[in-house]
């Protein structure tokens, strides 16, 4: 896919919104962590990041989006990668997930958390390793974030120790270039219609 069509649109979407336009004539563009992904009928579950920051994310806008993919495969990127964990804080140990069960975003303390820093993907601890690492015996989950360089491992949360793994893991970033009709209203009974899907974690569009 090229990418550049629709870095352009979400600038003159971003210019043209300070500039007072009405946007809707033009369409939007949404960008946000994958929480749910149906590849059968094509729906992406997304969680906005009202920050729009790939150094400081901050994923907290509820309800979350759903759309569905383009009619044209030319237009959609690599097919996402699903997970409901939306933040990693270190310094407060704390861990933000999305709440499948509850719908809703949730903040989990994990004080007795351990983290190794520095740990960059090609270090022998990560590289060709699958997380979330789940430990039922000494009950402890093990997450990695490429983003902060840290291995993280902490005790599983009371009342999340039957949840799926997804619960723990990340999901890929995405940028959705839509116009909302009319009767959208992007729930999974009426998504929007996506006409442009980006996966900036796959194609890493922040790389330079």
């Amino acid at each position: 896919m090229n990418m550049k069509p629709v870095l352009l649109i979400a600038a003159a979407t971003l210019m043209l919104g300070a500039a007072g336009c009405d946007t809707s004539k033009y369409g939007q563009v949404e960008q946000g962590k994958v929480i749910a992904f149906d590849e059968a009928a094509q729906l992406v579950t997304v969680v906005h990041d009202t920050n729009i920051d790939p150094s400081n994310p901050k994923y907290d806008k509820m309800p979350p989006v759903v759309f569905k993919l383009p009619a044209n495969r030319k237009e959609i990127g690599p097919l996402p990668k699903v997970g409901q964990r939306l933040q990693l804080n270190l310094e407060e140990k704390k861990l933000e997930i999305y709440d499948a069960q509850k719908q809703t975003l949730v903040y989990i303390d994990i004080p007795d958390a351990d983290v190794q820093k520095d740990i960059g993907k090609e270090h022998a601890l990560v590289k060709d390793q699958s997380f979330p690492k789940i430990d039922s015996e000494k009950g402890t989950i093990t997450v990695y974030s490429g983003r902060l360089k840290a291995l993280c491992t902490f005790g599983i949360p009371a009342g999340y120790e039957n949840y799926p793994p997804e619960t723990w893991t990340t999901g890929d970033e995405v940028r959705i270039y839509f116009k909302p009709e009319s009767g959208q209203a992007g729930t999974p009974e009426s998504p929007f219609q996506a006409r442009r899907f980006m996966n900036i974690t796959q194609t890493n569009i922040y790389k330079k």
